[in-house]
């Protein structure tokens, strides 16, 4: 997602990133009483307390997992050049992992925070939910009623066309082909297709739902973010300019979190933090007939076909074999991974570098397959 620019905005803003970390640390959440962890009876799944770093774990031998084969799966996490890795089962801790330095170059521990590139895009994704819940919005909105006129190289006819729904299911019809497809600047915004017509893997039209939002909510992006979903769960982060691109900093935790909020369709413990449920059931499942494999900017598991960014082709076959059918998933540059199953109450997350020395791919889709490979001959 942001590749291009990330490791030059690490070494010269280190110093910044560390001050954000401290401030994040200290009032990334919720102020007020701590709340005693608890399981929703209904679900039961386990919601760890927002102002602690309390959070139940469980053991493989309780769940009567194959331990035998953790160790292998380590080992790989460590070669493929994993920093983080967690599986959660019923909202509980039950594999936790950690090698190397964190983004801020520590030994990475529950403390330690990393980029979640275009996995954030769900984030986003989930934001407009709520902006549209809160009557801000609507999915059926032209864009430029937020954006204005000319926030495109498009002619006035052809932009009016493009919707928020368009910006959120990659359908915008603008060219991803430019030289610079992260690229948010009207001469960047190119038309190719009409609206709704091609499905493409395209940042620039996702990052400036942001400014949609900004606009929509008469607040920044990031204060109504904070406000309306990460200090309400415990998450910690902040989002960070690199380039065009916003990206999302946090511990692996807080992705984790993140996680347990949408397998449990919006409801964090008792609170509702999202009550409309016919966007969150749109939002993780197929949202148009050209890439079945997309949701509104998640990737869903167990469809009859699948794109991947940058090409054209539908391949038939589903967009991870290994897993279960009704995964959905947060994919960013280099591997970083949300997997979340409703099935069987389990959520994965991986953060690091790219697996390989070709510079990581923009979702990492073999990584998270190869991951689940694995996973198979643990979890029962």
């Amino acid at each position: 997602m942001f590749v291009k620019g990330i490791k030059k905005l690490i070494n010269p803003m280190k110093r910044l990133f560390l001050l954000l970390f401290i401030s994040f640390v200290a009032f990334g959440c919720k102020k007020g009483t701590t709340v005693t962890p608890s399981a929703d009876s209904t679900t039961g799944l386990y919601f760890p307390p927002l102002n602690s770093s309390t959070w139940e774990t469980t053991t493989p031998q309780a769940l009567d997992w194959n331990t035998n084969n953790i160790n292998d799966l380590y080992t790989f996490l460590e070669q493929k050049n994993t920093r983080a890795f967690l599986v959660l089962k019923d909202g509980k801790i039950v594999l936790e992992k950690y090698f190397g330095n964190d983004i801020l170059n520590r030994p990475f521990t529950t403390s330690g925070v990393w980029y979640w590139a275009s996995a954030g895009k769900t984030l986003t994704s989930f934001l407009v939910g709520k902006a549209q819940e809160d009557g801000f919005l609507k999915l059926s909105d032209r864009s430029s009623l937020y954006l204005g006129k000319g926030w495109s190289s498009l002619t006035a006819t052809q932009e009016d066309a493009i919707t928020v729904r368009h910006q959120l299911t990659m359908t915008t019809g603008l060219n991803d082909g430019v030289p610079d497809d992260d690229c948010t600047r009207p001469e960047c915004l190119k038309y190719l297709a009409p609206a709704g017509t091609r499905w493409a893997y395209h940042n620039a039209p996702y990052t400036i739902l942001d400014k949609v939002v900004s606009s929509a909510t008469k607040r920044t992006f990031s204060d109504y973010f904070n406000s309306s979903l990460r200090d309400k769960i415990g998450m910690d982060g902040f989002w960070q300019a690199s380039g065009s691109n916003n990206v999302y900093f946090s511990t692996p935790r807080a992705m984790a979190r993140f996680g347990l909020l949408v397998l449990n369709k919006g409801k964090w413990d008792k609170e509702v933090i999202m009550k409309d449920q016919d966007y969150l059931n749109a939002m993780t499942n197929t949202s148009q007939n050209l890439n079945l494999s997309y949701g509104y900017l998640w990737w869903l598991n167990g469809k009859a076909s699948t794109m991947v960014p940058t090409l054209q082709t539908v391949f038939p076959r589903v967009l991870t074999p290994n897993a279960p059918a009704d995964m959905i998933a947060a994919m960013g540059k280099n591997g970083q991974q949300l997997n979340i199953v409703p099935s069987k109450n389990l959520i994965v997350v991986r953060m690091g570098d790219s697996a390989d020395s070709s510079g990581g791919s923009a979702v990492a889709i073999v990584l998270q397959d190869e991951i689940w490979g694995k996973l198979n001959g643990i979890i029962k």
